[in-house]
C-alpha cells in the first residue's frame, strides 16, 4: 500500500503542488475574511 502511494504522488507531483497552494489560498482567504469585521 505505501508503495501505491509514492507512485501516486511520484506521478502527480505538478498536481499536489497546485493542489497546496490552492489549499494555502483558500486558507488565508478564510483567515481574512474572519478578520474583517473586526476591522470595521
Amino acid at each position: 500500500m505505501l508503495h501505491q502511494i509514492k507512485t501516486a504522488a511520484t506521478r502527480s507531483q505538478d498536481t499536489l503542488l497546485a493542489d497546496a497552494l490552492g489549499a494555502a489560498a483558500l486558507m488565508i482567504t478564510l483567515v481574512g475574511a474572519l478578520y474583517l469585521p473586526g476591522v470595521f
